[in-house]
């Protein structure tokens, strides 16, 4: 499993109320607003492949590096997933972990196939304002370097088994139909989101997530 926990020339993109609205003003940037026509920044070098860091993308390293959760993670086993894994850690200022990303990719180079995140009561990605992409949504966008304006257009809370426990999970309906997500809150208040990339969440998704040990994403 890699581990990522460093700056990368789209920090802006990781300030937890901002991960839509940056790609959204790149996209403007690049195209320009509807009816408008485009001006180019000035003094910007323009962007090329260069410009995105191939892996998964965190927030911004501040004051200091935490050490790793102190909860469990729930997540597909890093064993089941027949593909490349990634995993990263939201810093909070003091050190502590405000939540875990694990985001799994596809063999041969076919890109993201699935975020899934781990977040804690008090995490700042979870505060996300109405209307707005959840912050994993985000990130997988940004992993795909889709710039287009992705908007929640409904929810829907269904009940689901996950081995023994019954969850009841939203589905979050977004504008761009090729993205499937759902969250979930755990018994100890951690929300859980899982978004995938032109492939639907099924049941047998469920039925393989695991408590990852915390210890698993300590930094050495």
């Amino acid at each position: 499993m890699r581990h990522f926990q460093e700056e990368h020339p789209r920090e802006e993109d990781c300030e937890p109320s901002r991960g839509n609205r940056a790609r959204v003003a790149r996209h403007r940037e690049r195209h320009g607003r509807p009816g408008q026509p485009r001006t180019p920044p000035p003094d910007r070098p323009p962007e090329g492949p260069g410009t995105y860091h191939g892996g998964m993308s965190f927030l911004r390293r501040r004051s200091a590096t935490p050490a790793g959760p102190d909860f469990d993670v729930l997540a597909m086993d890093p064993g089941d997933w027949p593909g490349n894994l990634g995993a990263g850690l939201l810093p909070a200022p003091d050190g502590s972990c405000q939540g875990v990303f694990l985001r799994y990719d596809l063999f041969g180079g076919r890109g993201p196939a699935m975020v899934i995140g781990n977040l804690p009561e008090g995490s700042p990605a979870r505060d996300v304002p109405e209307g707005e992409i959840p912050f994993e949504v985000g990130q997988l966008l940004l992993a795909l370097e889709n710039d287009e304006e992705v908007t929640v257009v409904g929810t829907e809370d269904v009940p689901v088994m996950q081995g023994d426990n019954l969850l009841i999970v939203r589905r979050v309906k977004l504008s761009e139909g090729r993205i499937s997500c759902v969250q979930f809150d755990r018994s100890d208040n951690v929300l859980v989101t899982i978004a995938a990339w032109d492939r639907p969440i099924t049941d047998d998704l469920y039925a393989l997530l695991k408590p990852l040990p915390a210890e698993l994403f300590q930094q050495g």
